[in-house]
């Protein structure tokens, strides 16, 4: 039994300090409502979320993308993936499966949520983590600039550089993101993208 639950979609990914550096908080957010929750990943499991997020194919495919292909090879499917406990500080998940003799796959949340992102399924968090950990930004207007946020696209359009130094800047970055992916340099490209992070947040 699953319990009681709450649908969620990924609201983003920043950096945050963490124990050895390198970590990055994935935000969920209740569809439907206004709760967040926060979930520390490592920098390898962030990028292939960012990646997926922001619809970019790597040249090759990436883990996530072999355990995809493993799964629908073995006639299997995922209806859906549950962040079903959180213990010690630590979140537990379970992949849900609906075709083939397998009902469930014990998980980490980052490799179900990727993996929820490769098939298109829903993410679901249990009631009582949502209760204990979650929590509600304080002022409306923090929710309606989050909304802001979440349209923005990582690749605009091209533009005329000289209209603005910022725009120049900001295409630069971009260019240059997408080519650290397609030589697979995702170390370069995390930083590249934390940087893009920064200027937006500095307009």
């Amino acid at each position: 039994m699953e319990g009681e639950r709450v649908q969620v979609d990924i609201m983003g990914l920043s950096p945050t300090p963490a124990p050895g550096g390198g970590g990055y908080a994935l935000i969920l957010k209740e569809v439907g409502g206004d709760r967040r929750l926060p979930i520390i990943i490592g920098s390898f499991e962030a990028q292939h979320i960012a990646l997926e997020l922001e619809g970019i194919k790597p040249p090759r495919p990436l883990t996530h993308d072999l355990l995809k292909n493993i799964i629908e090879q073995l006639g299997f499917s995922i209806s859906h993936v549950f962040i079903n406990e959180l213990r010690d500080g630590t979140f537990f998940a379970k992949i849900k499966m609906d075709v083939g003799s397998v009902d469930e796959v014990d998980a980490r949340p980052s490799d179900a949520i990727a993996l929820a992102l490769k098939f298109a399924v829903p993410i679901y968090v249990s009631e009582d983590v949502m209760n204990e950990v979650s929590f509600i930004p304080e002022k409306e207007e923090d929710i309606e600039e989050e909304s802001e946020q979440e349209k923005q696209t990582e690749f605009t359009p091209k533009i005329p550089e000289n209209v603005d130094p910022f725009i120049k800047r900001m295409n630069k970055l971009k260019s240059d993101l997408k080519e650290a992916v397609e030589k697979e340099d995702y170390e370069k490209a995390a930083f590249i993208r934390d940087e893009i992070k920064k200027m937006e947040m500095s307009r």
